[in-house]
């Protein structure tokens, strides 16, 4: 049986948001802004009530520990661009790309994604996999929107198996009744 390329692509993002979606489904607001280490970079809610991500512009050595608030915003920024050239829009600036909060808006935020992806991915052809991407190459002719898409699944596994050994840590800090450790 042969499958397209498309099919292919569709199927390895279904796999990794199935992964995905098991943490998303228990996921608790709580575990949002949990720091792992006291060196991390987290989500700041700022004076007008937004929040805003711990960044630089050149990756500091050593690299902060992610919390989950701050992972769940950088797939959002990531992907709300690759969205963006993927559909022919001006791309976002990283500063325009806004984390909903804790708990249910960012997971809904995520999955809203998720379903703007997948149009993007069942309108894909063959003539259309086979163009520049656009990004995060940026025109380089090497790079395809196949390499695109294969990028977004890889991206999205990594950032979700972080997202799930965030929470996972935060559970097994929490003392719990009648566990003995």
């Amino acid at each position: 049986m042969s499958v397209s390329r498309t099919e292919l692509l569709r199927w390895q993002f279904e796999l990794t948001w199935s992964l995905f979606e098991y943490h998303l489904e228990r996921v608790e607001p709580a575990d949002f802004l949990w720091e792992p280490a006291p060196h991390c970079w987290t989500m700041r809610e700022g004076p007008d009530g937004t929040w805003v991500p711990d960044w630089a512009e050149t990756e500091p050595d050593p690299v902060p520990v992610p919390t989950l608030a701050w992972v769940s915003w950088h797939i959002g920024w990531w992907w709300s661009v690759a969205l963006d050239h993927a559909q022919g829009r001006p791309p976002r600036d990283r500063t325009d790309v806004l984390w909903p909060g804790e708990g249910e808006p960012t997971v809904q935020w995520l999955r809203g994604l998720r379903t703007e992806w997948l149009a993007v991915l069942d309108g894909l052809t063959d003539t259309g996999l086979d163009a520049t991407a656009p990004f995060p190459w940026p025109d380089d002719p090497q790079y395809t929107v196949a390499h695109m898409a294969a990028w977004v699944n890889a991206e999205l596994m990594k950032n979700a198996s972080e997202i799930g050994q965030l929470r996972l840590l935060r559970a097994a800090s929490v003392p719990q009744s009648g566990v003995q450790r």
